[in-house]
């Protein structure tokens, strides 16, 4: 268990910060994040009232002229923190709001911002920071080969919910690949002066292979590197993941977001249950979507917290592709870290509700043929009955 549940935002946060009005072009946030390279900016409006935020992502990620596009068009809402917040709850606020930056209040004024690395530095500074990759990272992750398209790398990412894929060549890894490369290298460069259209969504730059836009060295750590050695690596490197290899295989990779994950459960760990967060993206949940959602976690959580014990199921849904009798599809993926391990399962479908239904059944599956508890007689029986095969009590 993560023991550094006693620091607090204060403990880790810088105060300082640059500021951007609503009404300025996007082009002026452009120069701030090349001159002065700041993770975030705050908006504010003309009387320097603080507005919300807006990040270096969603400026490079926007189809819009930022000659003639305001600040205000990608302003996002942000959870506000105080200096007295727990890291803990800061990370679960940053996986929920999709947001790496949040605003920092002191007595109602703000004075800086706390950025995941922030927090995820404060955390492995404790003795969190001794314990393994292997116990954090994505194991098993979806590679490319160098030789595939940049338009293949990036169906990869949509289908999957991921957004760095290691790059293979004869089967050996060779680099890294994200969404970022492919909006640096692809999109953001090649826009056309027709407002909103972009040449690299044409079919010719989408072809170019991964091989030509991947990051090199790749930058790796195997399963016992401790957790402060690899997030020093990410810092020196600048980079968001690593790559896990054993015995010149790679069996993991460790992002921001795999730190993050176990920060953000400490709390629902001291309160040992089942606990389940949810992140969305261009996806809006109703009320009911919720309730039921959140019945079919519970329905599960009573059947395995006993083995479990105490964790939380991370879900992550967003929407993409073609319609449907007027609903677009939906990506569900879902990641369980508990004390006895972690588990993955996506799916996709049409509507929130039986696309989680999905992915949670196939996330029970894994569990029951898991090591944890494929030999425990009650669970071996359980996973013969989902599948399908006649048990003693049939």
């Amino acid at each position: 268990m993560l023991k550094a549940a006693k620091l607090s935002v204060g403990d880790v946060f810088q105060h300082g910060l640059y500021t951007v009005k609503e009404e300025e072009p996007l082009s002026r946030c452009l120069e701030l994040f090349k001159n002065e390279m700041p993770p975030v900016l705050a908006v504010v409006d003309e009387e320097d009232k603080y507005r919300g935020v807006i990040t270096r992502r969603a400026v490079l990620r926007a189809r819009l002229d930022p000659a003639t596009t305001k600040v205000k068009t990608l302003m996002q809402a942000a959870p506000k923190v105080s200096p007295e917040t727990s890291i803990g709850k800061v990370a679960r606020l940053m996986i929920e709001s999709g947001l790496r930056q949040l605003p920092v209040f002191e007595k109602n004024k703000l004075v800086g911002f706390v950025t995941d690395e922030a927090i995820i530095h404060g955390a492995i500074t404790q003795d969190w920071g001794n314990a393994k990759v292997e116990t954090i990272m994505t194991r098993a992750p979806y590679v490319i080969d160098a030789d595939r398209t940049v338009g293949a790398a990036l169906s990869l990412f949509r289908e999957q919910g991921i957004s760095h894929a290691p790059v293979v060549e004869n089967g050996k890894p060779v680099g890294m690949i994200s969404v970022h490369d492919i909006i640096e290298h692809i999109f953001q460069p090649q826009r056309r002066q027709t407002l909103g259209d972009i040449v690299g969504e044409k079919a010719k730059p989408l072809s170019i292979p991964v091989k030509g836009i991947m990051n090199t060295p790749l930058i790796t750590v195997s399963p016992d590197t401790p957790l402060k050695e690899a997030e020093k690596k990410m810092h020196e490197h600048n980079i968001s993941c690593l790559v896990v290899m054993q015995k010149e295989k790679i069996v993991g990779i460790v992002t921001k977001l795999d730190f993050l994950e176990p920060i953000a459960q400490m709390e629902a760990e001291a309160e040992k249950k089942l606990d389940i967060q949810f992140s969305t993206k261009d996806l809006a949940i109703s009320p009911d979507q919720l309730n039921f959602m959140t019945r079919e976690f519970e329905s599960f959580a009573r059947r395995y917290k006993e083995a479990l014990k105490s964790g939380t199921l991370f879900v992550y849904m967003k929407t993409h592709g073609a319609n449907s009798r007027g609903e677009q599809l939906t990506h569900c993926r879902l990641q369980l870290r508990s004390e006895k391990g972690a588990y993955y399962a996506s799916s996709e479908g049409f509507g929130p509700e039986p696309t989680f239904r999905v992915a949670l059944e196939r996330l029970e599956r894994r569990i029951l043929r898991s090591k944890e508890l494929s030999h425990e007689p009650r669970y071996a029986q359980e996973f013969m009955r989902k599948i399908g095969f006649p048990t003693a009590e049939a």
